[in-house]
């Protein structure tokens, strides 16, 4: 276990000052495999994921369908450790995605405050231990979003709990960027970004509606991300789509894009890898599912964006352009004939 600590310490030194990624750098430090060695899959620096998608029900007051979430989550996840995955990341409203007339403590016609004394607290609790439980059974992280209540009166946070695969919580991410109506009525704001690690894998957490801001999957990019975890619910579902894309080509890492059944027509759950090209989707058909892919550098193209595009990306940022300016006046001059 020291060894194995020491080693990845030195591939994080050498990512830190190199700007590739851990896997990247872990490909340059680990010595070739023997004929008889294992896969990458079974190496650090390397991940089996999964991704989910699952139906939103709006409702924290209705302790049934909290219980119908929770046995439907632990039923992919089984699905998912079935299937080879380390970790299995949940759409948001995975458990419940509370309404804002459903909540409004100015009755079920207005928008207003959410009441958060009718949400079945002890049941909700209580499918996040079965969870928790489950994943330290199956030896499976897991990524499920769920409400994260606080001390009143303060509004609860609308958060991804980090669940590892001895059934702790290891981390939390709360959504920082809210929209109108959370923001106006139902929870309070997160202050920071989350990272994780899953066999040398590095990992962030996004929700809701961040997808839209670039620059907090810009910062996981700095923080030495290798995937980013997005789960949401109210975006347009080809919007959302198109942008994980985006943002997986121009930060070079894999993003896992979760959202609910209710999207997959247009848009279902998937895994996108750095050069922006989808790995795995789950079906069309609105059901419940995951589909697994696995992270690492096998294709051309996403060795090409982790190990090239990045770093060079990097050192653009840092200045690497300053040395090569001229001082020609003919490119001061805005106006300059032909």
């Amino acid at each position: 276990m020291t060894t194995r600590k020491n080693f990845k310490r030195q591939v994080r030194a050498r990512a830190a000052r190199t700007g590739e990624s851990y896997t990247s750098a872990l490909r340059n430090l680990r010595p070739a495999p023997s004929a008889d060695a294992g896969t990458d899959a079974d190496s650090p620096g390397s991940v089996r994921l999964a991704v989910a998608q699952t139906p939103v029900r709006e409702d924290p007051q209705d302790a049934g369908a909290l219980r119908a979430s929770g046995r439907e989550v632990r039923s992919l996840m089984r699905e998912a450790g079935a299937r080879g995955a380390r970790i299995v990341h949940f759409p948001e409203g995975a458990l419940c995605f509370p309404g804002k007339y459903v909540m409004s403590a100015d009755g079920p016609d207005t928008a207003g405050p959410a009441d958060w004394d009718r949400c079945q607290w002890p049941v909700l609790r209580s499918e996040l231990a079965a969870i928790a439980r489950l994943a330290r059974e199956l030896r499976l992280w897991t990524v499920i979003p769920s409400v994260h209540r606080l001390t009143g009166p303060n509004r609860p946070h609308n958060s991804l709990y980090v669940i590892s695969d001895r059934g702790t919580v290891v981390t939390r991410y709360d959504e920082r960027l809210l929209s109108r109506t959370k923001l106006s009525y139902l929870y309070a704001p997160g202050i920071s970004p989350v990272t994780f690690d899953v066999d040398g894998v590095r990992f962030g957490c996004l929700l809701g509606m961040e997808i839209h801001y670039p620059e907090l999957f810009a910062q996981y990019e700095t923080l030495d991300a290798d995937c980013v975890l997005l789960s949401t619910t109210g975006v347009s579902p080809g919007n959302a789509a198109a942008q994980a894309q985006g943002h997986a080509a121009a930060n070079g890492y894999w993003v896992s894009l979760s959202v609910p059944t209710q999207h997959s027509a247009t848009a279902p759950s998937g895994i996108v890898a750095p050069g922006g090209d989808w790995l795995a989707r789950c079906p069309v058909d609105g059901s419940p599912s995951v589909t697994v892919a696995h992270l690492d550098d096998s294709s051309a193209f996403a060795a090409a964006s982790v190990a090239y595009a990045r770093p060079w990306r990097r050192e653009s940022r840092a200045g690497i352009h300053t040395g090569h300016r001229v001082t020609d006046p003919r490119s001061q001059d805005r106006t300059a004939a032909f």
